[in-house]
């Protein structure tokens, strides 16, 4: 399959990850200087902010140091799959020692990522929707419940995330198949948040915000 997206940017650092972001999403890519001709079927190009002038592309994503790579690489995923915006995202957990996580948009899984810990894992549920338009996307949460971690998780999520969102228990029989993921290290803990974030899960009663009284 050739390559439909294109990095064109000279900035070492940018440049390097950029591309980690790109073989993670196991997106192929082609390498351009700026201002180099751009191939017909290139559907996305990423750059900098510096370097955005010399692109002649109607798809141009920038990239930010400021910011987390993935924001971008969620941005190219989209324009890859001809989407302006998502009508539904799930994000499927599967707690433990190791916390498997799955995007799924629009029943198509966009990412899947490992963290380990409670903190690290909120983080990434928060940063997944931070370009997230809650006015067209619906937002789920859904949450394996096999190991009793998965209760502190919750309350961590109830807490920080925006009530827009629906958080959902789900029971986790069956979701760990290893036959999927072997000889894969890593992979059984995103594999079994990815089957998570497919079940009906129970809706769990999300907290009444507090009021401030100021």
């Amino acid at each position: 399959m050739r390559a439909r997206v294109a990095v064109a940017t000279v900035q070492g650092k940018a440049y390097f990850f950029v591309v980690n972001e790109l073989k993670r999403r196991n997106i192929s890519f082609v390498s351009l200087v700026p201002g180099e001709p751009i191939r017909i079927e290139i559907k996305a190009v990423i750059t900098t902010k510096e370097e955005s002038s010399l692109i002649d592309h109607h798809k141009i994503v920038i990239y930010d140091p400021e910011t987390e790579p993935h924001i971008f690489g969620a941005e190219v995923v989209k324009i890859l799959r001809g989407k302006e915006t998502y009508d539904h995202i799930v994000i499927g957990v599967d707690p433990g020692q190791v916390f498997g996580l799955s995007i799924i948009a629009d029943d198509a899984v966009v990412d899947m990522e490992n963290c380990f810990s409670l903190e690290e894992t909120s983080t990434k549920v928060k940063d997944v929707l931070k370009t997230v338009n809650f006015s067209r996307t619906k937002v789920t949460v859904k949450i394996g419940s096999g190991v009793p971690v998965y209760r502190e998780l919750l309350e961590l999520l109830d807490e920080e995330l925006p009530q827009q969102i629906s958080l959902q228990i789900v029971s986790e029989a069956g979701t760990n198949r290893r036959g999927e993921a072997k000889n894969r290290r890593g992979l059984r803990h995103m594999v079994s948040a990815t089957h998570i974030a497919r079940r009906p899960g129970y809706r769990y009663s999300r907290r009444e915000p507090i009021e401030n009284d100021n």
